[in-house]
């Protein structure tokens, strides 16, 4: 079957040659039509999971087709069942592709391009907010990169789940009013946000700031947290060093940090996976959340889509058609 990945870490994507695989106990084999690309397959790509395995690693960590095959102990899904998928392992970038069944999901009325970029975003979105953020009505939300994947969504989550005022930052002014169109009441570039913040929020501040970008960006928002604000980090975007936190001043101004990473989830909590993606889901299936897809590229283009994500020139969603 084709595939594609990379051999070397920064390497090219390039066609690999893959056998196409079998399905385990509580696994599905998905004929894949579209795949979704993401921030976390730049990381793959970049190292920061370990280096490749010798005949190269095939990326891509949500996928959308017809299930092709059923392993044991699956329930519920049956061969030609139009589903999206979660790839814990990656592996999306190929013709087919092996999901635990846990974390596949039909489609429903959802196109499969749109699906394809569901899974991973919508997951993440939704278990930042009701799981990390802990999120209540009326909370003040802050979310950098507003016009990316996981932004996109996380504003009108937090909205269909009771959110008040919503912020978001971009890295450029090109992407402010793509931005807004989602929901946001304020969007404003990430440089100088620490100012802006308190003027928009009457001093206050906000209750939770959604991080996907680190560096000096999450250092800055700590100071704009509210009294018993939360930082969900999610990512690191900039590729800066790690931040060393001290716990005192977070005891002293009454923060939290914390974090959310949708693999340790996969291995530790699979059925957190499972309820946050059914639970977003539903509100795409209802109307209050749409998946805005920017670009279909075939899946040779798939090292030019990953730049687009490395380069933090995207906005919304990107799909590969296989």
């Amino acid at each position: 079957m084709r595939a594609f990945g990379f051999k070397e870490i920064d390497g090219e994507i390039v066609e690999l040659d893959r056998l196409r695989p079998e399905p385990k106990a509580g696994e599905v084999l998905i004929r894949v039509s579209h795949a979704g690309v993401n921030f976390a397959e730049v990381q793959h790509r970049r190292g920061d999971f370990g280096a490749p395995e010798p005949d190269g690693d095939v990326p891509g960590l949500e996928t959308a087709g017809v299930i092709a095959a059923v392993g044991p102990d699956v329930h519920g899904l049956a061969v030609d069942d139009q589903v999206t998928a979660y790839l814990p392992n990656f592996g999306g970038y190929a013709e087919y592709a092996v999901a635990p069944a846990a974390f596949t999901y039909p489609i429903g009325d959802l196109d499969p391009v749109t699906a394809a970029g569901a899974p991973t975003v919508l997951t993440t979105a939704y278990g930042l907010l009701a799981g990390t953020g802990r999120l209540t009505p009326g909370d003040s939300v802050l979310i950098h990169a507003a016009a990316g994947g996981v932004g996109s969504v996380a504003v009108q989550i937090a909205k269909a789940l009771g959110a008040g005022q919503v912020i978001g930052t971009v890295g450029s002014v090109d992407k402010v009013a793509y931005a807004k169109q989602f929901g946001y009441d304020e969007v404003v570039l990430r440089d100088g946000f620490a100012e802006q913040v308190p003027e928009l929020t009457n001093g206050r501040g906000v209750d939770l700031v959604l991080d996907s970008v680190g560096g000096q960006t999450r250092a800055d928002g700590l100071e704009v947290l509210a009294v018993f604000g939360r930082l969900a980090a999610f990512g690191d975007a900039g590729n800066h060093p790690d931040l060393t936190l001290a716990v005192r001043p977070l005891w002293k101004s009454n923060q939290l940090v914390g974090g959310f990473n949708i693999g340790d989830l996969a291995r530790r909590a699979p059925e957190l996976v499972t309820r946050f993606a059914r639970a977003a889901l539903r509100l795409v299936a209802e109307k209050q959340v749409r998946i805005d897809v920017t670009d279909v590229l075939p899946l040779s283009e798939a090292g030019a889509a990953l730049d687009r994500l490395a380069g933090g020139t995207n906005q919304g969603k990107i799909v590969l058609a296989v």
